[in-house]
């Protein structure tokens, strides 16, 4: 009887896990027609982690939430690996913002990309509550996109934003 429980059980987690898998597959397929997102330039990323960039405002430390389309704010982007938390570290630089995560790729948004930032109470992956996250607006070929992150001092985000916004040539509405 207790063997036949554990085979159950196993058999119901095997399950779940398949079908994560293939709720994520059909994402991508889903996705297939959004753009291929930049790569940071290597030479800028070498600066940031040698600690020699020039950054506009002082780094933020925390977790890149996600990434997510302008349809929805739990529209998780399924490609590469731009949908999962990851700790990382916000640089902003004259070229762009960089989020440095420990164990993913790096996210890049270049200048002209930048769209807007605001503080939200969440985004796909991480619910914090009013204000709880910084989220940057951005276009690539005609598509938005939205990516959150959770500073660790929520205070940084009243230098963040006004900074990101800059980027964009003027101020913007809340």
């Amino acid at each position: 009887m207790r063997a036949a429980l554990t085979v159950l059980v196993l058999l119901i987690l095997v399950g779940l896990v398949a079908l994560m898998w293939w709720g994520y597959r059909n994402r991508r397929k889903r996705q297939a027609h959004l753009p291929a997102l930049p790569a940071a330039p290597e030479a800028l990323l070498a600066k940031v982690r040698a600690g020699t960039a020039d950054d506009l405002i002082p780094p933020s430390t925390g977790v890149y939430a996600s990434t997510v389309t302008d349809a929805s704010w739990q529209d998780r982007v399924g490609a590469g690996d731009v949908g999962f938390r990851a700790d990382a570290t916000a640089h902003l630089l004259a070229e762009g913002l960089l989020f440095d995560r420990t164990g993913a790729q790096p996210v890049w948004i270049p200048k002209e990309s930048v769209l807007d930032a605001r503080t939200a109470p969440g985004i796909a992956g991480k619910v914090m509550g009013r204000d709880g996250l910084l989220v940057v607006r951005w276009r690539v070929d005609g598509q938005e996109f939205d990516t959150g992150f959770r500073a660790d001092d929520k205070d940084d985000y009243q230098t963040w934003v006004p900074a990101l916004r800059s980027l964009t040539g003027g101020p913007h509405e809340d």
